[in-house]
């Protein structure tokens, strides 16, 4: 189609300019494009310090494979070798979360509790931007997890 900018079947947005000093503000209209720019390099940039740690993880995994004679330092080496296996299973994890907040952006869900349809707050999505529901939501359905668990 004349006119239409198109990369493989998949129309392309526009470039929203998003200056170095922003922050979404209370007082603009939710979800704008700024808005959602601003959450989608925050996102962004939280999977590429994951997977680059991940790497770090990788590489560090291969060169540490040696023969220490001694058990208590091979016990210890094995242990912390274990906890950081866990921490990039947590952050595979996590990737997993930020790329599902990716799509929401893209399907235009993002920043709406998944359970009430309300916005979540600026807050909360900046101080964790894979957020799917509002603090009252996430409080409420806790709660409830906690009354099952104790049955």
């Amino acid at each position: 189609m004349p006119g239409l900018n198109t990369v493989e079947g998949q129309s392309m947005k526009q470039e929203v300019f998003l200056p170095d000093d922003y922050s979404p503000a209370e007082d603009e209209p939710f979800m704008n494009d700024k808005q959602l720019e601003y959450f989608r390099r925050k996102l962004l940039n939280w999977k590429a310090e994951l997977l680059a740690g991940s790497r770090d993880t990788i590489e560090g995994l291969q060169d540490g494979t040696r023969n220490i004679p001694d058990v208590a330092d091979r016990a210890s080496e094995e242990t912390d070798r274990a906890l950081e296996l866990r921490t990039r299973d947590r952050a595979r994890k996590l990737v997993g979360k930020i790329d599902a907040a990716l799509r929401r952006i893209d399907e235009g869900e993002f920043g709406y509790c998944s359970v009430t349809g309300d916005p979540i707050s600026l807050k909360r999505l900046d101080a964790r931007p894979i957020a799917t529901m509002s603090l009252e939501a996430q409080e409420k359905h806790e709660r409830r997890e906690k009354v099952h668990r104790d049955d």
